[in-house]
């Protein structure tokens, strides 16, 4: 494909992609206006579909399959970062020294670790019900096992997180994800519509369908493609090093 011609599709392009930008804006709801067309109906289905929660409602149901493509660019990304962050030939590990550590600076990380803990658990559970979710609960979970290497050393990080089991639940959770959305498939329905399971109580943890159940594997995906991208890079500063000792 000659120069000329490539300049030619992208000026094609560019004009389409404009039209349609000013298309939508000058079909947009008055500015100023108290509601929108879209949070109103956005609101409608997801108390319709007992979620309380509507930001839940919006990621996890009416546009669960832009959560999938999100969660696939986090998958991507760490499987990446896996790769190229991998022990070369050239390099060894050297088991990391103890570390000293203050002791008000000990007590405070392992007193903040299982707080840390249950509250990015709670977030993950209680996302179709309060702010918070999925992706905010697996960020504090993943995060709160790494105050060990705060108020500890590398070694108890590594005691209480075995990398391949963080690995085989990334995976897991990223597959459960898809397998819920085939299901409705195989229902007869559609791709990740919520469809499957009853609304139940509105305001309980039981509710919204299948929100709780996409919610919680956005959770673990999260956490654990957390962990073992953090395990990567503090693999690299820490324990390997080249042959040359450098």
């Amino acid at each position: 494909m000659s120069r000329r011609l490539r300049l030619w599709l992208l000026a094609v392009g560019g004009a389409g992609l404009g039209t349609l930008l000013v298309a939508a804006c000058l079909d947009l709801p008055a500015f100023g206006r108290r509601g929108h067309p879209y949070g109103e109906r956005a609101v409608r289905a997801s108390l319709t579909r007992h979620t309380a929660n509507v930001i839940s409602s919006v990621n996890f149901d009416q546009r669960a399959y832009d959560t999938l493509g999100e969660m696939s660019i986090l998958f991507a990304a760490v499987l990446g970062c896996v790769v190229l962050l991998r022990q070369a030939r050239d390099e060894h590990r050297a088991a990391p020294l103890p570390a000293e550590v203050a002791r008000p600076v000990r007590r405070y990380a392992l007193l903040v670790v299982p707080v840390a803990l249950v509250t990015g658990l709670y977030v993950i559970a209680h996302g179709q019900l309060s702010p918070g979710g999925g992706f905010q609960g697996g960020v504090v979970a993943a995060t709160a096992l790494h105050l060990l290497y705060l108020g500890a050393d590398y070694r108890a990080l590594e005691r209480v997180r075995p990398i391949g089991v963080f690995e085989v639940t990334d995976s897991l959770a990223a597959c459960s994800f898809v397998v819920l959305g085939l299901a409705g498939v195989l229902a007869g329905t559609a791709f990740l519509a919520n469809t499957l399971l009853p609304y139940g109580t509105f305001n309980t943890l039981s509710s919204g369908g299948l929100v709780p159940l996409l919610n919680a594997a956005i959770g673990m995906e999260v956490a654990s493609a957390v962990v073992v991208l953090l395990a990567r890079f503090l693999d690299q500063a820490v324990e390997i090093e080249e042959e040359n000792g450098s």
